[in-house]
């Protein structure tokens, strides 16, 4: 193997490393924001069932209709 090819191989490998450096930050920037929006769906589904069931209270519907 002439050393003309072992450098082009290192520089190939450099820019590959390089970019699964770039893509597993991104993936890892993405994993957050999906962490923080299932964090705010979940507060987002608690407060909205716990409104639902102050409002049912309040209209005197203790009881969840039979469809529930």
């Amino acid at each position: 193997m002439s050393i003309d090819r072992i450098v082009e191989l290192e520089t190939k490998l450099s820019y590959q490393e390089d970019t699964i450096t770039q893509l597993n930050d991104v993936v890892c920037r993405q994993q957050n924001q999906i962490d923080e929006i299932n964090k705010k769906c979940e507060l987002l589904f608690s407060s909205t069932r716990a409104l639902t069931e102050k409002l049912s209270v309040e209209a005197g519907e203790v009881d969840k209709p039979p469809h529930y």
